[in-house]
């Protein structure tokens, strides 16, 4: 198997006529010792079906395929999905059979768009594109419950907010909707001259282990609108934050007191399991 250099890359996006785009967030892997150690981190296991969001012109698919009995890789890209199974066939061809190409928005596939023969996929490892980072997480967290887990490259500060924990500055709504699905931790930083284009942000590896949501009688959907409300207006109080979300603000304070939390008390500092109990206690 021969991975992608930077010389490599650029040839390939010269015979595609292929400008990186800001809108896409397309920013190319050009180091194989980056994709290599992104699949060091992930640990993949030999019968994973991997979910690679946005795999370019295939720095990283190149380096999965022989670790995993299959890679599904999902690409917005017309010419990008095209292309990739024609640069593993020219340079990994005994393992071509193993890749899935789904020429789609992440934000919107479906676990059976995702669905192969090896089944549907059982770890996300991927180089988000900076813009969608966080809903694309959500997303395929929420549409895919067969992910145990994943290994995604993001922008530092969106690392940051999806690994930060209670009481943090950072702290907020990426935060409390990932540990909905997953234990969320930093995995190391990138730099960015790994990259084509250059990005002006540096990088950062986040770590996600699958599990439960906090027992609740709650919905996930009730339990986010009520996390939305709260970081709508972060520097208010609860009491104050939730009183559209709750009718009014003593529904509100009855709701927080009847979850046993202080009105007085802001959204930073309350855990997903806190929230959830908020949800079960709102007012018909």
């Amino acid at each position: 198997m021969s991975l992608l250099g930077p010389a490599d890359i650029r040839v390939l996006a010269d015979k595609l006529g292929l400008r990186p785009t800001k809108k896409l967030g397309q920013n190319f892997v050009i180091d194989g010792g980056t994709v290599r150690r992104i699949v060091r981190v992930a640990e993949p296991r030999p019968d994973d079906v991997v979910l690679e969001v946005g795999p370019g012109l295939g720095s990283l698919t190149l380096a999965l395929l022989p670790e995993v009995a299959r890679v599904v890789a999902v690409e917005i890209d017309p010419v990008l999905a095209e292309q990739l199974p024609r640069t593993v066939a020219e340079r990994a061809p005994e393992t071509a059979d193993r890749l899935t190409v789904v020429h789609a928005d992440a934000l919107k596939v479906t676990v059976e768009d995702l669905t192969t023969p090896s089944g549907p996929p059982t770890i996300l490892v991927a180089n988000l594109p900076y813009n969608v980072a966080v809903p694309v997480v959500l997303h395929l967290f929420q549409e895919v419950p067969g992910l145990r887990g994943g290994l995604v490259m993001v922008q530092s500060e969106v690392a940051d907010r999806l690994a930060a924990r209670p009481g943090s500055k950072i702290y907020g709504i990426p935060s409390v909707k990932a540990s909905w699905f997953a234990d969320v931790r930093r995995a190391g930083p990138v730099g960015r001259a790994v990259f084509w284009p250059v990005p002006n942000v540096d990088s950062g590896l986040v770590a996600l282990t699958r599990r439960e949501p906090p027992p609740t009688a709650a919905t996930r959907e009730e339990v986010f609108a009520v996390i939305d409300a709260a970081f709508a207006q972060r520097r208010k109080t609860l009491r104050a934050a939730l009183a559209d979300w709750a009718g009014s603000a003593a529904n509100a304070e009855r709701a927080l007191r009847a979850a046993g939390i202080d009105p007085g008390e802001r959204g930073e500092r309350l855990t997903v399991a806190d929230f959830a109990r908020i949800a079960e206690h709102r007012s018909e």
